[in-house]
């Protein structure tokens, strides 16, 4: 055994071997879960793992062999009550339609069945019944179950929730929000320094005990807790650092920390191959390593420690912040500084302490509002920076490990370099761009040329009336359109355009105004309503300009010409109807206008043929009439359409009229982006 031991040490002390590994196993990781294939059919059986509930939605996770995301709509306020009691770790039947989760359909925005697959989940089923099949969970799940019903009896539950259990469910979106602006959204992760706090309280109880049943009873304990934090990526890695680290020392295998930490990441990534997907993985992982690999450049006073800790995190981590975010805070440093320390040694401590002793909450409550306080005043200024490409990111890595190895300044430069490359590429770039959005049962187009950017209509939903407890939380629209704006290095937007106020075209604009520089808001002709006043009182205040029943707006060379008729008393028939050519190729954007509009546009204008039509009012047969079509002749034909829309967009007429040209359908293809480039016009799709 001894013989085999001397061997294996030999190996690992390969200077190496442990880079070669870990490349082989991140390769391996990515096909691994690329390549796996889950057959899940109905009726499926599987412990609850987590709920959540929205109004009348109630989307939960059920893991057997394999794990099934679930959505089931509730049918009343009494079967929502018994739902809201349920315990983590019971057992549940269900049936209904078994699916691949859908790919993100507007570009660079949230991909949940990238996100799926980072927690091993590979199907969804939309439920139609269900039954508990065991109403006792495993004794994980009941300390689980305790552990949160304690929870939640306290004030400060939303930051004891996220510092014990890893659980953001109490924090709501603005609190999320604004520390991710901040740059300091990773505080709520529970890290090394967390565990390692954990694990210093277990080794101070223990410590009369000996060394081997000692560590025996902290691995046992950090063991449980992974499975109660629901096998978090940073707490995975945290715990199978020193647990490997334990194992080194225990026998001698003589790896330095560097080489220990990487066996840790390979362990995990072999067991759990779809953490390599994980974001809070990849921030974890990469973080810890720099520190380790580059201490000799922590020290000094703790000041300088500190600055220096959060020079190389943020420096390190930037390209996963840049490809998730699109944007950084420059002065993300600086707030780390403040921070971090009074997390880590003032609000998480109290927050363990809080849970084992309720009268400090009053106390806690009062510190989880001071921080709340103190980062409102905290720098802020966001540089937006489109998304890496991977190449990019090669050489980012490369120059900052020279730079951290030699203190090279001119690698430094070349980091700046490519930020800056990859920050202003567009404006360069001579290639026009139109991006029709999906946007469900609504309409958003973009055009975009260098560092022009106007946006015709913001999609929207149209509210219906319904039960006060069906009411779920209020999503936007808009805010996968931001994410998709900034992941393209759009800053700003030039020209909002509104073809008329109607919900589904106008809806989120007031929420994008608020939260995205949009320079000028162009209104059509007609008078107010009640949804553009309301916009209106918004521009006011924020000193945005705005006008309406305009004829043209120049983009570069080019003209966008707006081919109003006359005032009507239909919202839809008021629609601005837009027409441009750009780099030699003619477009149509039709708003709502009916057939009715598109005989006096034919009568008032000679219109050529049209390479490519944005289809009116979603496909409906009031618009696309056979007389107009025929006029315009369109090449390509885009209709922004919701899935299974209650309307039975499209109409099968407007399809016939339709069917000399190519359609694409943002409900079947997604976003539809067009590329005009020396004089060639290209077309992708963003299919779900």
């Amino acid at each position: 055994m001894n013989h085999y031991l001397i061997k294996l040490k030999n190996i690992l002390q390969s200077k190496y071997i442990f880079f070669i590994l870990l490349l082989i196993t991140i390769i391996s990781s990515l096909i691994r879960i690329n390549l796996k294939n889950v057959d899940i059919e109905a009726p499926f059986e599987g412990v609850l793992e987590n709920y959540t509930i929205d109004g009348n939605k109630l989307s939960f996770i059920l893991k057997n062999k394999y794990s099934l995301k679930c959505t089931y709509y509730i049918k009343d306020e009494n079967e929502l009550n018994f739902l809201k009691n349920l315990n983590l770790g019971i057992v549940l039947r269900v049936e209904g339609n078994v699916d691949n989760p859908k790919n993100n359909t507007i570009p660079n925005t949230f991909n949940y069945k990238k996100y799926l697959k980072s927690k091993n989940i590979f199907k969804v089923m939309s439920v139609e019944n269900y039954k508990v099949v065991n109403y006792k969970p495993n004794i994980i799940y009941t300390i689980k179950n305790k552990i949160i019903k304690q929870i939640d009896k306290y004030k400060s539950k939303r930051y004891i929730s996220a510092f014990i259990l890893g659980d953001k469910k109490y924090l709501d979106d603005d609190i999320k929000n604004h520390y991710q602006e901040l740059g300091v959204s990773h505080i709520f992760a529970i890290s090394g320094m967390h565990v390692s706090l954990i694990t210093g309280i277990l080794f101070f109880i223990l410590k009369k005990i000996k060394d081997n049943l000692k560590y025996f009873i902290v691995i046992s304990f950090l063991v449980i807790y992974v499975f109660l934090t629901g096998l978090q990526a940073s707490v995975l890695r945290s715990v199978s650092f020193f647990i490997v680290n334990y194992l080194n020392k225990k026998y001698s295998f003589d790896l330095d920390i560097k080489n220990t930490f990487l066996v840790a990441i390979i362990l995990l990534l072999i067991i759990y191959p779809n953490l390599i997907m994980d974001i809070g993985f990849q921030y974890s992982s990469i973080i810890s390593f720099s520190l380790i690999n580059f201490n000799y450049l922590i020290k000094g006073n703790y000041f300088k420690t500190c600055l220096t800790i959060s020079i190389i995190a943020f420096l390190v981590s930037l390209p996963i912040t840049i490809n998730n975010n699109f944007e950084i805070n420059i002065f993300s440093i600086i707030n780390n500084l403040f921070i971090v320390p009074y997390i880590s040694y003032i609000l998480y401590p109290l927050s363990i302490l809080t849970f084992f002793i309720p009268i400090l909450d009053n106390l806690l409550f009062i510190f989880c509002n001071l921080i709340e306080m103190i980062s409102s005043h905290l720098l802020v200024l966001n540089i937006i920076i489109p998304k890496m490409n991977i190449i990019t990111i090669i050489i980012y890595y490369l120059c900052l490990y020279i730079f951290l190895k030699t203190y090279k300044k001119m690698y430094l430069v070349v980091i700046l370099c490519l930020i800056l490359i990859n920050k202003y590429f567009y404006i360069i770039n001579p290639s026009y761009y139109i991006y029709y959005l999906d946007v469900s049962q609504g309409d958003s187009s973009l055009i975009r040329y260098k560092n022009e950017a106007i946006l015709i209509d913001t999609g929207g939903s149209v509210s219906f009336k319904e039960d006060e407890w069906k009411k779920k939380i209020e999503y936007h629209i808009s805010d996968s359109t931001m994410t998709f704006l900034k992941s393209i290095g759009v800053s700003k937007i030039d020209y909002l355009v509104l073809t008329h106020g109607d919900a589904d075209h106008m809806g989120e604009a007031i929420n994008l105004v608020n939260n995205f520089k949009v320079e000028k808001v162009i209104f059509n002709c007609g008078s107010y309503n009640d949804l553009e006043k309301e916009l209106i009182k918004v521009l006011d205040k924020k000193k945005i300009k705005y006008y309406s029943c305009i004829k043209e707006l120049n983009i570069d060379k080019n003209k966008l010409h707006f081919l109003q008729t006359k005032e009507y008393d239909n919202e839809n028939d008021n629609s601005n109807v837009i027409y441009t050519e750009l780099n030699g190729y003619k477009f149509m954007f039709m708003g709502d206008a009916s057939s009715t509009n598109e005989k006096e546009i034919l009568n008032k204008y000679n219109l050529p043929y049209i390479d490519v039509l944005k289809v009116g009012h979603h496909g409906s047969k009031t618009s696309s009439s056979k007389t107009f079509i025929n006029e315009i002749n369109p090449r390509y034909s885009v209709i922004s359409v919701g899935k299974n829309n209650r309307y039975g967009h499209p109409n099968k007429e407007v399809l016939d009229n339709l069917e000399d040209s190519k359609i694409y359908r943002t409900d079947q293809n997604g976003t539809i982006i067009l590329k005009i480039k020396n004089n060639k016009l290209k077309i992708e799709t963003c299919s779900p």
